[in-house]
């Protein structure tokens, strides 16, 4: 029985599963060009699956001898005595030994004697020298080796490419999350300005393994549905996409969430509200791959995008590599505009930044209810100034996202009220100066039928030397309500001015009316 798969390469028969060479479509042509090249991606994004069914059929076409193998168990801790060179020897190996290749094509055995520092240069040429085919290596999670040991492979690598008459692999995939021009920074270079040579400079081509397109996520549901008779509703299809995106891991883990874990029957199909399930219990739960992100945040050169994001403003002196490396980890879109990279890591992003917060938040939620069980807004953002008060300050002082302490506060707040019964919508508007809030709240209306409550929130923050951004803010809020189609909105004001009186005097609430006419509650906090 086929299943949605979350760890590991996809095998064929075990996974439901697209076609991987097609998503490395440069990398044949490559190949028969004599090229050393990069492949990068996220983690789970499928890169060793791509990469161990490109070998396969190297090998099998007879032309190549074609070996993958996986850098992370060739890399070093203080502990080993052995380096990466002499690591990645016995694994090329191992792998070329266990993939079926004929005897005349295996490496010599053993690899040749060679000072350190030439182990892996030497060791390829014999074989390049031995073998009847051209060696084609791939070599994934390159990024896996640190320091001057990633450095000396990779200059071993390029001495061999140059070292033209003598035999070397005929062509070289590197694979991992970075691009080439990062590796400095796993080699433990600043990694806040990625200058000077690179160590692998003979590379033409660094390509990046797409995301999956709407129809390719169809696709993939749709073998569940020719396996099983169970159909993903066009809007289901449609939910999943949004939320992740295309981002591969994702696609797989919610269906894999609906199917394995809240078990939805066969007989039923699966529908957009079962997705939205899926999407908050893959956000609750966290599973390792978010993990994995959320521990990148508190780097600089991932705060340095992030931030911004999430305040709303355009930071000047955001690094091109700083960009480049959030986006090689996936966290944020390929293409401009600057935004993250699909609602479920966006929404994980504030959780994971806010979770400090909100730890220390002790609320009973029934207090900020009315009577026929809606969000009472009046009584949320009056409770929200009154923790702001006592703790505001405080809790900015220790916040790692300094710029964006107050956005992150009131969303801790906000989340603690809502959490389990409605839904925040968030959305990153950079460059607006920003952030815009959609909660869905679900109700029990006159006739006992279910409604759903809205109420759009905006975020502002007047910072020193700036116009007091009220006004600005409800031009904003307007088109923010007008796009919902709200007749009410809340516009909440941070003072960030250390000349401003002190939290207790400053904070307020009014009823104000936009220009566009709609009401608004003004809070400044």
């Amino acid at each position: 029985m086929k299943s949605f798969n979350t760890t590991g390469p996809c095998r064929p028969g075990k996974h439901f599963m697209l076609p991987p060479i097609p998503r490395i479509p440069e990398a044949r042509e490559l190949i028969d060009e004599e090229k050393y090249f990069v492949i990068r991606g996220p983690r789970q994004s499928g890169k060793t699956t791509s990469l161990q069914a490109l070998a396969a059929e190297l090998r099998d076409e007879g032309e190549y001898a074609a070996v993958y193998l996986s850098c992370e168990s060739a890399s070093t801790r203080p502990d080993q005595a052995a380096p990466a060179e002499v690591r990645i020897l016995s694994v090329i190996a191992a792998n070329a030994q266990d993939s079926g290749l004929p005897q005349e094509c295996l490496p010599p055995e053993p690899w040749p004697e060679a000072p350190g520092g030439n182990r892996l240069l030497r060791g390829l040429s014999a074989w390049a020298r031995r073998c009847p085919r051209p060696v084609v290596l791939l070599m994934d999670e390159i990024d896996a080796i640190q320091g001057d040991e990633l450095i000396s492979v990779l200059r071993q690598l390029r001495e061999g490419y140059n070292g033209y008459p003598v035999p070397f692999p005929h062509s070289v995939a590197l694979c991992g999350m970075r691009d080439v021009r990062d590796y400095k920074a796993a080699s433990g270079g600043d990694p806040s300005r990625l200058v000077g040579p690179s160590p692998f400079n003979i590379l033409a081509e660094s390509m990046r393994l797409a995301d999956f397109t709407f129809e390719q996520v169809a696709e993939l549901y749709g073998q569940h549905t020719d396996a099983t008779g169970q159909e993903f509703t066009a809007h289901a299809i449609q939910r999943a996409f949004h939320a992740s995106q295309g981002q591969p891991w994702l696609v797989n883990a919610l269906a894999r969430e609906i199917i394995r874990k809240m078990r939805i029957p066969e007989s039923q199909s699966i529908t957009d509200e079962h997705m939205n399930q899926a999407v908050e219990r893959l956000i609750v739960a966290r599973a390792v791959h978010l993990d994995s992100l959320a521990a990148k945040l508190r780097e600089d050169r991932v705060q340095r995008i992030i931030e911004p994001l999430l305040t709303g403003e355009v930071r000047e002196n955001v690094y091109d590599d700083d960009l480049a490396y959030a986006r090689d980890l996936g966290l944020i879109t390929q293409k401009p505009p600057v935004q993250v990279a699909n609602p479920i890591y966006q929404e994980v992003i504030l959780r994971v930044l806010s979770q400090d917060v909100e730890a220390e938040i002790r609320l009973d939620r029934s207090a900020f209810l009315t009577p026929d069980g809606r969000l009472d807004m009046p009584a949320i953002l009056q409770g929200f100034l009154t923790f702001w008060r006592r703790n505001g300050e405080i809790l900015q002082s220790r916040e790692t996202y300094h710029e964006a302490a107050c956005h992150l506060i009131f969303m801790a707040w906000l989340h603690r009220v809502v959490n389990g019964g409605g839904v925040i919508d968030r959305e990153y508007a950079l460059g607006r100066g920003r952030m815009d809030i959609c909660v869905q709240w679900p109700y029990a209306d006159a006739d006992g039928k279910r409604g759903w409550q809205w109420e759009a929130i905006e975020l502002k923050v007047h910072h020193p030397r700036r116009p007091d951004p009220v006004e600005e803010g409800l031009h904003q809020l307007d088109g923010y309500l007008d796009h919902l189609d709200l007749s009410h909105g809340t516009l909440i004001v941070f003072d960030r001015r250390p000349t401003a009186p002190h939290l207790l005097e400053r904070t307020a609430i009014e009823k104000v009316t936009s220009p566009r006419g709609h009401a608004v509650t003004l809070v400044r906090a």
